[in-house]
């Protein structure tokens, strides 16, 4: 609906990415300056900040301090897993929403995530349409997994893919040093999707990336996995570098860091935890290698340091033009990305896409990019995602750490 006249509502939810507070700058600064905005307001973990009626003032907030949420990483305002139940089995959470958009005449309503996220602000919005209260919802998207429906690629994205390539080169710089041998098993997030793993054959395309790429789009056979090292090793004086997704299964489509132990199990296992240290035991009971496991868990979602440029601007651009579409009347849509190549040179624009096409949907890495036995990723991948990663953008340094924003969060009252 156009020339709606009232304020706006921005949440985060989900896991936090290097660039997720870029997003939320684009939409601060637009919001703004818009003449029909008369608030903006920054809930406090997400949806349930609005639900508990616990939400910022943004407008109290210094500019520059906003400024610098670009180069902060992490979810600034906090973030929130909690999923709301279908409106016509429980629709308690939506009457308390709607209860809290009429009182502070919420007009504008922009969520910040990944699936769920999306679905969220998916409900939210037909909810909202169903009892007849004027609120464009649009849904900017976030997830480091690249895995949303529709979008060429996700905000946040590109920065984690960028440390993973470079913390692969640096691992297999120092993995490499010694006489003796040694098979490094490096475990990288993404449940479903291997998007993030496959990252790891940018450091291929400099030299120094893994031997073994293995994304959980494939199911995982370990003894090939195991004849594939021993294999690595005979040539390479027993030194090989593996990466692999977290979220690996089996044929049965059992992940492969929960399966059970039995006197039939293919793993033949006791020990049981990470799926790095699970395969090192396996490698290392068969080949008799020194095998190091190596979790990157939480780092490679906020490493601000090595974050992208271009990553860092599209997720601004894409925060901005949420507020944009929504001002001109657009509602119940998420904000993509398309991609246009122009004789050879990368750019990318934003669209609009129907908000429950992204709902609870997963995109995977296409299996036409992933090598016949599954243990690489091809040329494919890697001229899809070398041009997301490039620039430098940093934080300014502060007695040689780097200066995050600082906001106030006073919060939002009514006179």
């Amino acid at each position: 609906m156009k020339n709606l006249v009232g304020a706006v509502m921005f949440g985060q939810s989900g896991g936090p990415t290097s660039v997720i507070n870029s997003s939320a700058a684009g939409v601060f600064f637009e919001a703004l300056k818009q003449k029909n905005i008369t608030a903006v307001y920054g809930a406090e973990h997400g949806i349930v900040g609005i639900l508990n009626e616990k939400f910022f003032d943004i407008s109290k907030e210094d500019k520059s301090e906003l400024e610098l949420l670009k180069y902060t990483p992490s979810s600034a305002l906090g973030s929130a897993r909690y999923k709301l139940k279908d409106a016509d089995v429980d629709d308690s959470d939506y009457k308390r929403i709607l209860e809290v958009f009429e009182k502070y005449n919420i007009r504008y309503f922009f969520y910040n995530g990944g699936n769920d996220s999306m679905d969220t602000c998916n409900k939210v919005s037909k909810y909202l349409q169903s009892v007849g209260y004027d609120c464009n919802v649009i849904g900017v998207p976030k997830t480091i997994d690249n895995d949303l429906y529709g979008t060429d690629h996700c905000p946040g994205y590109a920065s984690a893919a960028k440390y993973i390539a470079n913390t692969v080169m640096e691992c297999n710089l120092d993995a490499k040093v010694y006489n003796f041998g040694c098979v490094c098993i490096m475990e990288i997030m993404g449940r479903n999707a291997g998007w993030l793993t496959a990252a790891s054959a940018l450091a291929g395309y400099k030299g120094l990336g893994p031997d073994l790429i293995y994304l959980p789009e494939v199911p995982f056979d370990v003894d090939k996995f195991v004849a594939s090292v021993k294999n690595v090793c005979e040539k390479n004086d027993n030194k090989c570098i593996v990466c692999v997704s977290e979220g690996l299964k089996t044929a049965e489509g059992k992940y492969v860091a929960e399966c059970a132990v039995s006197a039939n199990d293919t793993f033949g296992h006791a020990q049981l935890g990470g799926l790095a240290q699970v395969l090192a035991n396996i490698v290392k009971e068969r080949l008799g290698v020194k095998v190091r496991p190596i979790e990157l868990s939480l780092m490679q979602r906020c490493g601000a340091h090595l974050a992208s440029k271009t990553d860092i601007e599209e997720a601004f651009n894409a925060g901005a033009f949420a507020v944009q579409s929504a001002v001109a009347g657009e509602t119940d849509k998420m904000v993509i990305f398309e991609r246009e190549e122009d004789g050879g040179a990368y750019r990318c624009k934003n669209v609009l896409m129907p908000l429950e096409l992204a709902a609870n949907t997963e995109k995977k890495v296409p299996l036409e990019w992933i090598t016949q036995d599954g243990s690489y990723v091809s040329d494919e991948f890697v001229k899809y995602a070398l041009p997301l990663i490039q620039g430098d953008a940093k934080a300014p340094l502060e007695d040689g750490l780097p200066r995050f924003a600082k906001l106030k969060k006073v919060y939002a009252t009514l006179d």
